[in-house]
């Protein structure tokens, strides 16, 4: 699958994010071995601490649905912003080295893997 077309399902997700209090949604398409797209968003809630970023809503909606190997994940932000430190661990724990696209929305995107992001992980 080309990047351009998995980022177009995080698109997708990037629309139904719940992004109440950031206004910041933010949409994640995980594509599994099998060639399955499991989409993520993030969802807010008043207590910040329970808020739940769209990369691991994605990973966590993949694992519950018995996907356990991952191909590729995009992810759309509204500036390009990269997955946070919480996000980057869940990513490595349970993806893998997989290429990580990371977009603004317009058509520009970058290409990037969990061990340039998080080079030092728990674990």
């Amino acid at each position: 699958m080309e990047p351009q077309e998995l980022i177009s399902h995080a698109v997708i997700a990037q629309n139904r994010a719940a992004a109440t209090y950031s206004n910041y949604p933010v949409g994640a398409a995980l594509l599994t071995e099998e060639g399955e797209i499991i989409l993520g968003c993030n969802v807010e809630s008043k207590a910040y601490p329970t808020t739940l970023c769209a990369e691991r809503v994605a990973i966590f909606s993949a694992i519950a649905q018995g996907y356990v190997q991952f191909k590729a994940m995009a992810l759309v932000t509204k500036d390009g912003a990269y997955p946070c430190g919480s996000c980057r661990q869940i990513i490595h724990e349970y993806t893998g080295n997989i290429p990580l696209y990371i977009a603004d929305g317009n058509n520009g995107f970058s290409t990037c893997t969990v061990s340039k992001l998080l080079p030092y992980p728990f674990g």
